[in-house]
């Protein structure tokens, strides 16, 4: 994606006349609706303020900008909110990405073990991100960048600010990194790559130790990988700590579970005293969130560690994070224990922490 493109102005210029010439070959509605200049212009005259990009060349770029109404709706129905766990979880944890899984850490073996011994985070995390983000590195979203962040900017009012600045991100990070803005692709938010970034995230993150050197989290695999173990690693990650566990349910238990809640706020001894029963060697002081794990059959339960925690800490969805451990685990266990590429986790269990006997108020 690093094209030798100088400056904006050369970017409006060409992209200008090819749009033209795509225009005599597309309808309207295929290619959507331009947004209202006065708005542009205004947004183009801030940008030019605050960060010393020319006026009339940001301008001509914005202008060839198309709304994308379909993106709004995706925005406001998320697979995060939408789903119940066993809905989620057979999207992201399928044979297909587990295969792939396994072929793309046999492929990247000798960076990805030698980044894990680095940072203390095993290689099948640093895969299972990259698989559940982009299908390690294959589907890295079909629209272009440009119109996802300004439909969300001018089209969808509860989070305009937010994505207004990441319109303005993907301007400075284009400059920086001699990109076309007319053609990067991304997701219906505006993320892209194989690590799924919005532009302020590349902006912030691609850098390395003194800011001298440069990562490069588009197309080269050791320093992605380096980035994912080292965040999580910063996130608190444990070396040779759990993720998750299952539970069990006592008779008649009486319990609470706050599905928007993160935090890590029981412990195993405090749930065993109401009726949860974690199955984990960890010290009974350790400190657990309660997770709901819905079965299609009815709920279930699990707990989340320090280290889960860390995996909410990349997106912030507890259904998220429990795909990704399932996705590693899995990973893991598709491998031979001959093999030398890590070493086998144990089996996936389906949580048997059914509610037999009681409701619990978090249901």
């Amino acid at each position: 994606m690093h094209r030798s493109i100088p400056t904006l102005v050369s970017l409006a210029v060409a992209a200008a006349a090819a749009f033209g010439a795509a225009g005599a070959r597309a309808t309207a509605a295929e290619r959507g609706l331009p947004f209202p200049r006065a708005q542009l212009e205004r947004f183009a005259t801030q940008v030019a303020r605050r960060d010393g990009l020319d006026r009339r060349a940001t301008l001509a770029v914005l202008l060839q900008a198309r709304e994308q109404p379909q993106i709004v709706a995706q925005i406001s129905h998320p697979a995060e909110r939408a789903l119940q766990w066993w809905q989620y979880r057979r999207i992201f944890v399928t044979d297909r990405r587990i295969a792939d899984g396994v072929e793309f850490w046999r492929e990247h073996r000798d960076a990805l073990e030698r980044v894990s011994a680095e940072e203390g985070v095993p290689p099948q995390y640093i895969v299972a991100i990259l698989g559940a983000e982009s299908n390690y590195g294959r589907i890295t979203g079909s629209y272009r960048v440009l119109d996802a962040l300004a439909t969300l900017t001018f089209d969808y009012p509860p989070r305009s600010r937010f994505f207004g600045t990441e319109l303005e991100r993907f301007l400075l990070l284009a400059r920086r990194e001699k990109l076309d803005p007319l053609t990067v692709k991304g997701s219906y938010a505006g993320a892209m790559g194989p690590l799924q970034f919005m532009p302020s995230a590349y902006l912030r993150y691609a850098v390395e130790g003194s800011g001298k050197a440069r990562l490069n989290l588009f197309t080269d695999w050791s320093d992605i990988f380096t980035w994912v173990a080292r965040y999580l690693h910063e996130c608190g990650w444990q070396r040779g700590a759990p993720v998750m566990a299952d539970v069990s349910i006592d008779p008649g238990a009486t319990f609470h579970v706050d599905p928007n809640s993160l935090s890590l706020d029981e412990t195993i001894a405090g749930l065993n005293e109401q009726g949860v029963r974690v199955k984990s060697d960890a010290p009974s002081g350790t400190r657990v969130v309660l997770l709901l794990a819905e079965q299609q059959d009815g709920p279930a339960y699990r707990v989340g560690f320090n280290n889960f925690h860390a995996l909410t800490r990349y997106n912030h969805s507890a259904l998220y994070a429990m795909a990704v451990d399932e996705l590693a685990r899995a990973i893991v266990l598709r491998l031979t224990p001959q093999s030398p590429i890590g070493t086998p986790a144990a089996p996936i269990a389906k949580s048997t922490g059914h509610a037999d006997r009681s409701t619990p108020s978090g249901r």
